[in-house]
């Protein structure tokens, strides 16, 4: 059985500090659910993320 190659990634926003889960793959840009800061841009493959990375979940 094959391991899925996308995870969700635990960030931490540079402007309010909100820690939030995001997808590693996302289509779409993600926001930040309190400051509404940009926290990662989709590429066409992985994410782009601007914001600390606090933890890869499996």
């Amino acid at each position: 059985m094959q391991e899925p190659i996308s995870k969700f990634i635990k960030v931490r926003c540079p402007k309010c500090k909100n820690e939030q889960t995001i997808f590693g793959k996302s289509a779409t840009q993600i926001t930040c659910l309190v400051c509404e800061k940009v926290l990662a841009d989709p590429t066409g493959g992985k994410s782009k993320i601007k914001a600390r990375i606090l933890e890869v979940l499996e």
